[in-house]
């Protein structure tokens, strides 16, 4: 079973590292890991997929909890949710009508092509992981010359339930806080 969990940690050097290395230790997979910024700049939010029973959900959950620097662990596989996947996309196209295919395809899956070169376009899409395979079963032919994708990012529809407030959300000891840059101190 597929599972996608969302885990609001602190923005904090070393935690991707802390945390993945944890979970490859345990011998869990991360079949997608994407991470960045909250709307609050001390906080990231990671979202992972991993596959697995209900046991191994809970065992990944339990170990993400343990982890100092996560603030909340989210199973929203459950929920009502929004996912999305970011690829960017070389293939070749050359002028003429091979480029014109390659356009029109990218049309209908609402994709758009944000670079030209002699040869080749690069074509950048967004969508579910199964609009993002299925696009790319159909530039196969064309030759894809290279292939990035983001993993999966998720977010529950609706309010959430609960925020985290600052006061809950305090610096371990052993890591220091961060000071701003300001003109005086640089």
């Amino acid at each position: 079973m597929r599972h996608v969990l969302s885990a609001v940690v602190q923005n904090v050097p070393g935690v991707l590292a802390h945390i993945s290395g944890m979970l490859a230790s345990r011998g869990y997979n991360i079949d997608s890991l994407a991470v960045g910024e909250t709307e609050d700049k001390s906080l990231s939010r990671m979202t992972f997929v991993v596959m697995g029973d209900d046991r191994v959900l809970e065992q990944v959950r339990k170990q993400l909890s343990k982890v100092v620097t996560v603030v909340h662990v989210d199973d929203i596989s459950a929920t009502d949710y929004v996912e999305r996947d970011l690829m960017l996309l070389k293939v070749t196209a050359p002028p003429g009508s091979k480029r014109t295919e390659v356009r029109e395809l990218v049309e209908i899956f609402r994709g758009r092509i944000v670079d030209v070169g002699p040869e080749e376009v690069m074509i950048e899409i967004s969508g579910r992981e199964q609009k993002i395979m299925a696009f790319i079963d159909r530039m196969r032919p064309y030759g894809i010359v290279e292939l990035v994708r983001t993993g999966r990012i998720a977010m529950v529809r609706g309010l959430p339930k609960t925020t985290p407030k600052e006061e809950d959300i305090s610096l371990p000891e052993d890591i220091p806080n961060r000071e701003v840059a300001t003109h005086d101190n640089l």
